[in-house]
């Protein structure tokens, strides 16, 4: 049987993977700072924040570098208005976001308008940024995630979200079928749930490279220091 300890060994370096979510409403300033500080001291691979903390945690970061600023942009539902999709990604690019997370429009792609739903995010990418798209790999059907995954990658989308923190814990089997879908096209994150070391080393092994979750210095402690 694979151990934890095994499985640390054959998967990537886990830090560089960890997208430390900065995105709780109620986060006070001092918790804000601190985990902006954690990411740097325990080399993540990015922070990612909403657009109100957006300023503040470039301050305290400092300039563009290893540890990478991601806005996201119509979080968590992507229910705005095109126009006002791309003036967010537009505000985020100016001060600072060296990637972008957008939530696309799920209801042009489950109303069959395809275009609308990869025109918006064409709009997006024609910034400069690197993209993620998050998709709601719980709710999408089949048939709707496979369109979503190839209009996301069409428009220039460089790595699909499995998962958006919201409802169920995003699953390994989930990651290995987007991953599937995405061909090597494209980086694929996963989101939502990802609380225990155990969680993170599956969903890695299951073909993520980037890990969104809330619980980055709790994870790596846990590798550090297994019980």
């Amino acid at each position: 049987m694979t151990t934890a300890s095994t499985r640390q060994r054959e998967l990537p370096e886990l830090s560089p993977l960890i997208h430390q979510a900065l995105l709780d409403p109620f986060l006070e300033e001092e918790d804000l700072f601190n985990l902006c500080d954690a990411g740097r001291m325990l080399s993540f691979g990015a922070l990612c924040t909403s657009l109100c903390h957006l300023e503040r945690v470039r301050d305290r970061i400092g300039p563009s570098g290893r540890l990478r600023l991601i806005a996201v942009v119509a979080f968590p539902f992507g229910t705005i208005p095109a126009e006002l999709k791309r003036a967010q990604a537009e505000w985020a690019a100016a001060r600072g976001a060296d990637a972008l997370d957008v939530v696309p429009d799920f209801a042009a792609l489950m109303a069959g308008r395809a275009e609308t739903y990869a025109e918006e995010l064409a709009q997006i990418c024609d910034l400069g940024l690197p993209v993620t798209v998050i998709l709601d790999v719980n709710r999408l059907p089949p048939d709707r995630l496979s369109l979503a995954t190839e209009a996301a990658i069409d428009s220039g989308a460089s790595c699909l979200q499995a998962g958006n923190g919201f409802g169920a814990a995003t699953t390994p089997i989930q990651v290995r079928k987007l991953k599937e879908l995405a061909r090597g096209r494209c980086a694929i994150k996963a989101a939502g749930g990802i609380q225990r070391l155990e969680t993170a080393l599956e969903l890695v092994e299951e073909g993520a490279t980037a890990l969104g979750t809330s619980h980055g210095p709790k994870l790596i402690q846990a590798l550090r220091h297994p019980q």
